[in-house]
């Protein structure tokens, strides 16, 4: 038998927090604006400088954190 793996704190945390949407993608809406990452909520240990994404100028309505990689959709 193979003894179980604690995670730690990378197993948890702000993407298992962020709402259901999309495969890898986190909706927000024009409300979020203007959308920053790390968003307000996500756990202090997974925080990086915040950075302002341009989502509302990008022809898709997504954008993606240069520095955690997370990745957003404008839904409206």
């Amino acid at each position: 038998m193979t003894p179980a793996i604690n995670p730690g704190p990378f197993g948890t945390g702000a993407a298992a927090a962020r709402p259901a949407g999309p495969p890898g993608l986190i909706p927000v809406t024009r409300a979020d604006l203007p959308l920053a990452c790390p968003r307000p909520g996500d756990s202090l240990w997974n925080m990086h400088p915040r950075v302002y994404l341009p989502i509302a100028d990008e022809p898709d309505l997504e954008a993606v954190c240069p520095y955690c990689g997370a990745r957003y959709r404008l839904s409206d």
